[in-house]
C-alpha cells in the first residue's frame, strides 16, 4: 500500500501544476440495468413497477470536477433532496434533507444505506464527515427513497428518507484497467466586509476615546488574507475489473491528498475496495461479497482563527521581532507583558502554532448470499451480514508560546474512540407470475438484527503547568440494538394495476419496554395508464403511471443518549467535588430522564405521477405529499423541581411537512454527432408545528450575544423561525438604535414584543443540469436556486458596531454595515439583520474530449477541466447565502475550484 501511496503521489506531476480528471463509470456495464432496475430496500424493481416515490441516479448523471465526498455526485439532480456543504474544509460533510426532515431536536438526516449495510451517519471522533470515508469514484449509483410507501421496510429509522448507495462491481470477461487522476486548484470566494485599514484609523480617530487612538499600530495588514491561501489537491484512482473462472471481481485503490484554503488544514485519504460475485449450482447461489478501506489523516485548522482574522486590528503586524516569547507573533499584552486575556489572538499564530492532528481507519464490509431453491425456483432466500468498524486517535498540540495558552505554558490532549456496527438481514422472497389469474404476487419475510457500540476513553486535556482539565473523569462505552421483522407484498393484475404493502416491527433498545415496540405500516397503488386499450400505441405518450401512497415510519436517532428512558448517576467533573479534610472527592449526580420517552412516529401521504412523451424522450413525474410526525423530541426546559435537569429530552408535539415537487428529464437533440440533454426540478414545502407541549423553545444560539437565542420552535409556525424585535427606522430609511416597534401596545419594550420573523427554510428549490456532446466533445453544468431563505447576518450584528473600538486595552476591527447603521452597541435582536438570502449558484461547469480507441480499440483516454461553485448570484450582503442553519457566523467559505484531469481505460 505505501509504494501504491508513493506512485499515486507522483503521478499527476507530468500534468501540469494542476491536473483535473473525472472517473468515467465504462469500467461496470451495469448502466443500462441501473437505469431499468431500481433498489427499494431488501430487494428491486423494474422503474415501470415502482409504487412508491423513488428517484435513482446512475453513474452517468454524476457531478464531475473534485469531488471527495459521496453526496457532492448528486447535489442538485433531483427534486425533494437538499444538500448544503457544511464548510469548505477539505472532508467536510453536508446536511443532507429529503422533503424537508420531520424532527425538532432529533436527527432530520436520512438513513444511509451502502450496499446493504445501514450506517451510522454520527460519524467518528477526527472525521469531519462518515460519508467522505468512502471513495467516491467507487460509486454506481444512488436511490433515493422519499415517501413512506417506500422507506416504511426500513421502520423506524426512516423518517427523512432513505438513500441506498451502491458500489461497482466487476463483470465477467476480459480484464479491465481503469485509471482516473484528478488535480485541482481551489480559491476563496471573497473576504467578510470589514473596514480597511484606512477606514479603521478614520472610525478610531473620530469616535474613540484618546486612550484608544493611542492603540493604533502603522502596519497595513489584511488578515483574512493572511488565514487563507490558494489551495491544491490530487486525487487518484485506479481499478483492475474482469473474471477469473467466472468469478467476476473489481479491485480499486485511491489516494486523496487536499489542502484547505485556510492554512495548515489538510486531508490525506486512502482507500481499497474488493468486490466478488460468483455464482454457483447453475447460478441459483449468488454471492456478493463488498469490503472498503479507508485510512485518513487530518489536520484540523483552529476554529477560532477565521473570527479572529475577520476582527483583529488591520494597523497591527502579523509579526515582530520583540515578541520573541510569544513566537514573533504580534499580541495584544498586559503592562505587565502578559497576554490581553480578553483581546482577539492572532490569527496567524493560532493557526501555525497548534497542531490538531487525527487518524482515522474504517472498514465497512458484508457478504450476502441469495439462494434461488432448486426445487422451487420462485422462492429465494437471502442472508446478509454485514460490518462497520471504525476507530480513530488524534492528538492536540498548542506551543507553550502560543498567547491563547500562555499561561497553561501549552496544552496537549489525545484522544481515541471506537465504533462497531454489526448486521444480520435474513428474508425469503416469493415471485410468481399466474398467468391465468393475469397477475404477479411478489411476497417478502424477513428478520433484521442490527447493533451499535462506541467506546470513548477518558482524556483530558493536559496542561505545560502539570495540571489537567477535568482532573477526573469516566470512559464512556454504550450500546444500542434494534431488533426487526418486516414483510412487503407486491401484487400486479394485468400489468396495470399495481399494489405494494409493507409492515415493520421494531424494538429499540432506546426506550422502555412499555414503547419499545413499534410498528409501521404501508400501502400503494399504481394505475399503468398508458397500458389501457384507448393509450396503447400512442404515437405522444410512451408512459402514464397515477401513484398513491400511505404509510408511518419512525425517528428514534436520539443524539448522545442511548439510555433516555433510564435514572442514571454520572460521575461529577473537577468544579463539583466534595471536601474532607484535605482531600477532594468526585460525586455521583443524577441525571434528568424521561421514562416514557418513544420514537417519533411520522404519517405520510403521497399522490405521483409519472410521464413520458415521444418515446419518453421527455419523461418525468410530480409528486404532492403531507408528512405528519407525532411526539416529536426536542430538549425543553422543565420546572424547578420536576425533574433533576432543567431541561429535558422528551416526546413535546407534533409537526406538519406539505410539499410538492417536479422532476422533467428531457432528450432534446439526438444526432449522431450531437446530443443535448437537460434535467429540471423544483421543490416547495412547507414545515409547521401544529402541537407543543411546552409554549415556545428557543433555539438558534449566536456569536457574542451570550445566552441569546435567535430562533424559536412555536406553534402555528416553522420550525427554526427568527424570533426578533420590529426595527423602527427614521425618514432617511436608516435603522434607530435601540428603536422597536411595540409590537403588543403596552408602552414597554420588552420579551413580550419579539414576534416571528421569516424562516431559514427556502419557499423553493430548483435544479437544473444539461449536457451537450459533439463528436467526442461534451459540455456539462449543473445549477442550483434557493428561493425565500433567509440568514441572519450574525457577522454584522456581532461586528457593526462601536464596541470593537471601545474593548479593555484592544481594539477590534468593524463590519462594514456600520456606515449603514451607525450603531454604537450590538443590536443583536433587531430584524434588521435577518436577510433574504435566495440565491442561484452554478455548481459545476465541466469541458471534456474522449479519445477513443487509443493505442488498441479497447482504450479510451478522457480528458476534461471543470469549474465548481462558479458563481454565485444573491443580494445576502454577507460572504456565501447558502447557510443550511440560518445563522451566518464565521464559517469556513466554500472554495471555487479549477480541475483539470485524466481518465485512462484499457
Amino acid at each position: 500500500m505505501k509504494n501504491f501511496t508513493t506512485v499515486l503521489k507522483i503521478a499527476p506531476a507530468f500534468l501540469l501544476a494542476s491536473t483535473i480528471i473525472h472517473a468515467q463509470t465504462n469500467d461496470s456495464l451495469k448502466e443500462k440495468k441501473i437505469e431499468e432496475v431500481v433498489l427499494i430496500g431488501y430487494g428491486a424493481k423494474k422503474k415501470s413497477d415502482l409504487t412508491g416515490s423513488v428517484t435513482a441516479i446512475s453513474a452517468k448523471d454524476f457531478n464531475e470536477g473534485s469531488i471527495n465526498s459521496p453526496e457532492q455526485l448528486i447535489q442538485g439532480k433531483a427534486s425533494g433532496i437538499q444538500i448544503t456543504n457544511n464548510s469548505g474544509a477539505p472532508g467536510a460533510g453536508s446536511t443532507i434533507r429529503i422533503r424537508g426532515g420531520a424532527s425538532l431536536n432529533a436527527s432530520n438526516d436520512p438513513l444511509i444505506v451502502i450496499d446493504g449495510v445501514p450506517v451510522d451517519a454520527t460519524g467518528i471522533s477526527g472525521a469531519a464527515n462518515p460519508l467522505a470515508l468512502i471513495n467516491p469514484n467507487d460509486i454506481e449509483s444512488f436511490n433515493i427513497l422519499k415517501d413512506a410507501s417506500a422507506t416504511a421496510i426500513y421502520g423506524s429509522r426512516a423518517s427523512n428518507g432513505v438513500i441506498i448507495i451502491t458500489t461497482k462491481k466487476g463483470t465477467s470477461g476480459r480484464v479491465k484497467l481503469n485509471y482516473t487522476t484528478t488535480t485541482s486548484i481551489y480559491e476563496k470566494m471573497g473576504n467578510i466586509k470589514m473596514l480597511s485599514t484606512n477606514q479603521f484609523r478614520d472610525v478610531v480617530m473620530s469616535q474613540a476615546e484618546p486612550a484608544f487612538q493611542q492603540l493604533l499600530g502603522n502596519s497595513n495588514t489584511n488578515w483574512q488574507n493572511e488565514i487563507y491561501q490558494t489551495a491544491l489537491g490530487f486525487d487518484n484512482s485506479v481499478s483492475l475489473s474482469g473474471g477469473v473462472k467466472n468469478l467476476p471481481y473489481r479491485l480499486s485503490l485511491g489516494y486523496l491528498n487536499q489542502d484547505g484554503i485556510i492554512k495548515t488544514n489538510n486531508i490525506e485519504r486512502t482507500t481499497v475496495s474488493l468486490n466478488l460475485n460468483p455464482k454457483f449450482f447453475d447460478k441459483h447461489l449468488e454471492i456478493n461479497f463488498n469490503v472498503k478501506g479507508t485510512y485518513v489523516e487530518n489536520r484540523f485548522k483552529d476554529d477560532g482563527a477565521i473570527g479572529a482574522a475577520v476582527v483583529f486590528d488591520p494597523t497591527k503586524p502579523v509579526y515582530d521581532p520583540s515578541f520573541t516569547k510569544y513566537g514573533g507573533y504580534w499580541e495584544w499584552l498586559q503592562a505587565n507583558g502578559d497576554p490581553n486575556t480578553n483581546a482577539t489572538k492572532n490569527p496567524v499564530s493560532m493557526l501555525n502554532q497548534r497542531f490538531d492532528l487525527s487518524y482515522v481507519r474504517r472498514v465497512l464490509g458484508n457478504i450476502q448470499f441469495d439462494y434461488k431453491f432448486h426445487f422451487l425456483p420462485e422462492l429465494r432466500a437471502n442472508l446478509n451480514l454485514g460490518y462497520d468498524y471504525s476507530d480513530s486517535n488524534g492528538n492536540t498540540t498548542v506551543l507553550p508560546s502560543a498567547a491563547m495558552n500562555y499561561y497553561e505554558k501549552g496544552t496537549y490532549r489525545r484522544y481515541t474512540q471506537e465504533k462497531k456496527n454489526k448486521l444480520l438481514d435474513f428474508y425469503l422472497n416469493y415471485l410468481k407470475t399466474v398467468e391465468s389469474l393475469k397477475s404477479t404476487f411478489d411476497l417478502t419475510l424477513g428478520y433484521s438484527y442490527q447493533d451499535w457500540q462506541r467506546s470513548e476513553p477518558f482524556a483530558p486535556t493536559i496542561y505545560g503547568t502539570g495540571l489537567s482539565n477535568p482532573k477526573s473523569g469516566r470512559d464512556i462505552f454504550t450500546q444500542n440494538t434494534i431488533l426487526s421483522y418486516f414483510g412487503r407484498f407486491n401484487y400486479t393484475f394485468n400489468n396495470k394495476y399495481l399494489l405494494t404493502a409493507t409492515l415493520r416491527r421494531d424494538a429499540s433498545s432506546r426506550f422502555s419496554e412499555d414503547n419499545r415496540v413499534g410498528y409501521f405500516p404501508s400501502v400503494a397503488l399504481a394505475w399503468k395508464i398508458d397500458q389501457e386499450n384507448f393509450l396503447k400505441g400512442s404515437k405522444v405518450l410512451s408512459s402514464l403511471k397515477l401513484r398513491a401512497g400511505w404509510g408511518q415510519t419512525g425517528q428514534q436517532d436520539i443524539q448522545n443518549n442511548d439510555y433516555p428512558y433510564l435514572a442514571r448517576y454520572v460521575v461529577s467533573d473537577a468544579g463539583a467535588t466534595y471536601q474532607i479534610g484535605d482531600d477532594f472527592y468526585n460525586t455521583l449526580r443524577a441525571q434528568g430522564y424521561d421514562k416514557n420517552i418513544k420514537w417519533e412516529t411520522t404519517t405520510t401521504k403521497n399522490i405521483g405521477l409519472d410521464f413520458g412523451f415521444l418515446k419518453d424522450r421527455i419523461s418525468g413525474s410530480i409528486e404532492v405529499y403531507e408528512k405528519e410526525s407525532k411526539d416529536l423530541l426536542s430538549i425543553v426546559p422543565v420546572p424547578a423541581g420536576a425533574n433533576l435537569t432543567n431541561l429535558l429530552l422528551t416526546n413535546i408535539g407534533d409537526m406538519r411537512n406539505r410539499g410538492i415537487e417536479a422532476n422533467v428529464n428531457v432528450r432534446a437533440i439526438e444526432k449522431d454527432n450531437f446530443t443535448w440533454e437537460f434535467n429540471v426540478n423544483a421543490t416547495h414545502y412547507r414545515s409547521e408545528i401544529t402541537n407543543l407541549a411546552s409554549t415556545e423553545v428557543l433555539t438558534g444560539g449566536i456569536g457574542g450575544g451570550t445566552g441569546t437565542m435567535i430562533q424559536v420552535h412555536s406553534q402555528g409556525y416553522q420550525p427554526n423561525a427568527f424570533y426578533v424585535y420590529q426595527q423602527v427606522y427614521d425618514n432617511a430609511g436608516k435603522p434607530i438604535e435601540g428603536a422597536y416597534v411595540d409590537r403588543n401596545g403596552d408602552g414597554v419594550i420588552n420579551n413580550s414584543d419579539l414576534y416571528k420573523y421569516k424562516s431559514p427554510a427556502p419557499d423553493v428549490l430548483l435544479g437544473f443540469s444539461s449536457k451537450f456532446t459533439y463528436k467526442n466533445f461534451d459540455l456539462g453544468f449543473t445549477m442550483r436556486a434557493s428561493i425565500g431563505n433567509y440568514v441572519y447576518n450574525n457577522v454584522a450584528s456581532q461586528y457593526g458596531n462601536l464596541q470593537g473600538i471601545k474593548n479593555n486595552g484592544y481594539l477590534q476591527n468593524i463590519h462594514t454595515s456600520y456606515f449603514d447603521t451607525g450603531f454604537n452597541r450590538a443590536q443583536y435582536q433587531s430584524d434588521y439583520y435577518v436577510e433574504n438570502a435566495s440565491f442561484i449558484r452554478m455548481d459545476n461547469i465541466n469541458l471534456g474530449y474522449n479519445f477513443a480507441s487509443f493505442i488498441s480499440k479497447n482504450s479510451k483516454i478522457r480528458v476534461f477541466g471543470s469549474v465548481q461553485n462558479a458563481f454565485v448570484i444573491t443580494k445576502y450582503s454577507g460572504l456565501d447565502p447558502e447557510v443550511f442553519n440560518g445563522i451566518d457566523n464565521n464559517l469556513y467559505q466554500r472554495p471555487r475550484i479549477y480541475s483539470l484531469g485524466l481518465n485512462f481505460q484499457f
